[in-house]
């Protein structure tokens, strides 16, 4: 995990806050605030958390003129034609030109580009203002010194996927211009930029990233298959998938939207990703989906099949579709920025990169890499489930409101809310993991979590509440963490080590099943919260349908 630079964070209020609950995984003590500090140094409420998109995107920098530019039609007698062939291409119409092998475009208009390009470049430089709408319509094009595609200036950009239509971008393995401001994916633009149409389009990022925007960015349909030696698909300002179909196999973070500013000059926030519907599937050498500020999945079906970290923002908000993510380490982390530890020092999270630093990820950053699976960090042994450090309170629920992550550390201006959808984690290190509040109020969520004691199924540095929808969490034992106060019926449990394959149920004393779940790890507890779960009732894990342990609802097992 990675430090963030300490920026500020808007979170859209609801009305009511989120009930706190108690809960310990391991923390010093049972925290009494519903307030932590935020990069800011500001007191905030991490109650007040978004639980609808409308509320999540209130504050953010709006896309939505940038997406309806894919809905736009055109005259198509107006279009200038872009023809390649080979090591050259020619022009037919108006604010376009041809030399030899570069195409450069320098008025807004529409260009329908067909063809192929060998060893090229489609430039745009557009100082007007308007719309430069680039169709492809078979275009495939590889360059052998930059971009296949460079918007380095222009209004704003549509590239339209012709329908029926092959497309193909592969930009060069070393660039010629490096600078700052160079492009540097094989799709690049450098203003906001919206794709969308019914056609396919492969993109092959050689040097650094497949698809970049150094603004906005909007998918908003196509069937798109990326490969990058960095980041997949980044916008700056904002990554929004409305619709299409997006498979992203990247070494970097798979989608990403990066601006660490927290804010633009109009006070709206920015670095958020918004998956809003289509089919996304990435695998990736860091974060599958990264945001700086707010994260949001609302209608869209995400598979994130390969990670470090699944997916990773301050704010991460489920509100409906499918999420399955496996990862290495964290498979949901809402981290960044600065927190604060109990004792009311802060602790500046700050780095020059945000690829070359480590996060802890367990309730606060920290510069020090965190410990080796099965470690303890500095300062002792984790509790083993079911005890407690000296002089810290039991783990489980019960009590005024604690909250998870490691010892001296409070809950930051963090979120990981889910009120919908159907949600699937295979985490290596933390399942759910939140530097603030841990809220699940709908939908239905399996977490398997880690093996070994370093990492919790489930791990929030605030309240964990689950008031709706059920959570089904299976793991190691260690760092348990139970739902708090304000929370539905919940079940939790530890036990002798179950090998990955085992069918394990909770059955209530009528005999009923009330969960079941194939063991996709070796698992040593169960925690279970569901509107089936009546608090003070006895229930009975089993495993492949024999009794592994009976414990009551709602004390920690």
């Amino acid at each position: 995990m990675k430090l963030r630079r300490p920026r500020p964070f808007l979170t859209a209020t609801i009305s009511g806050a989120l009930v706190l609950g108690a809960l310990a995984g391991c923390s010093t003590a049972a925290a009494e605030t519903t307030s932590g500090t935020s990069s800011t140094g500001t007191t905030t409420t991490i109650s007040d958390v978004a639980t609808t998109t409308d509320d999540a995107l209130a504050d953010n920098e709006d896309y939505t003129d940038l997406a309806a530019l894919a809905d736009e039609t055109w005259d198509t007698s107006d279009e200038t034609t872009v023809s390649l062939d080979g090591d050259s291409a020619t022009v037919s119409g108006d604010g376009a030109t041809a030399d030899g092998s570069t195409v450069t475009i320098s008025a807004p208009g529409t260009y329908r580009i067909s063809g192929t390009l060998d060893d090229g470049q489609v430039v745009v430089s557009s100082e007007a203002d308007g719309l430069v709408r680039l169709v492809l319509d078979g275009a495939d094009i590889t360059s052998s010194t930059g971009s296949a595609i460079a918007v380095t200036q222009a209004d704003d950009v549509s590239v339209v996927l012709a329908d029926g239509s092959a497309n193909s971008l592969t930009d060069a393995a070393t660039y010629e211009d490096t600078g700052e401001d160079a492009p540097n994916a094989a799709l690049f633009s450098a203003d906001s930029m919206v794709i969308s149409g019914t056609g396919s389009l492969e993109v092959t990022g050689s040097s650094n990233d497949g698809i970049a925007s150094k603004d906005g960015l909007v998918i908003a349909g196509g069937d798109i298959t990326v490969t990058a030696v960095d980041d997949g698909v980044r916008g700056k300002d904002f990554l929004v998938v409305t619709d299409g179909t997006l498979d992203v196999d990247a070494e970097g973070d798979g989608l990403k939207a990066d601006n660490e500013d927290g804010t633009n000059d109009d006070g709206e926030t920015v670095g958020y990703a918004a998956l809003l519907g289509g089919t996304v599937t990435v695998a990736s050498g860091d974060d599958g989906v990264h945001a700086e500020s707010d994260l949001v999945v609302d209608g869209a079906t995400v598979t994130v099949s390969e990670s470090v970290e699944g997916l990773e923002a301050a704010h991460i908000l489920v509100a409906s579709g499918t999420v399955d993510v496996t990862s290495s380490d964290d498979g949901f982390n809402a981290a960044g920025g600065t927190s604060t530890t109990t004792d009311g020092a802060a602790t500046d999270g700050t780095t020059t990169t945000d690829d070359t630093a480590a996060d802890t990820g367990t309730g606060q950053d920290s510069a020090a890499q965190p410990p080796a699976d099965g470690e303890a960090p500095t300062g002792g042994e984790p509790p083993t489930s079911g005890t407690m450090p000296d002089g810290q309170p039991p783990q489980g629920g019960g009590g005024a409101g604690g909250g998870g992550g490691m010892p001296g550390e409070a809950a930051g201006d963090f979120s990981l809310v889910i009120t919908g959808g159907d949600v699937t984690v295979d985490a290596g290190g933390d399942g759910l993991d939140s530097n603030g509040t841990l809220t699940v109020s709908g939908g239905d969520v399996t977490v398997f979590g880690p093996t070994d004691g370093g990492n919790g199924t489930l791990d929030s540095a605030g309240a964990l509440t689950v008031d709706g929808g059920t959570l089904l969490a299976v793991g190691t034992s260690s760092m348990l963490q139970t739902p708090g106060d304000g929370s539905e019926g919940w079940v939790s449990a530890t036990f002798d080590t179950l090998g990955a394959g085992t069918e394990l149920t909770v059955v209530d004393s009528s005999g009923n099943v009330v969960a079941e779940v194939t063991l996709a790890r070796d698992t040593q507890s169960v925690v279970l919260a569901s509107a089936d779960v009546t608090a003070g009732d006895t229930y009975t894990v089993r495993a492949d349908g024999t009794e592994v342990t009976s414990v009551t609802a709602g004390e920690a097992g």
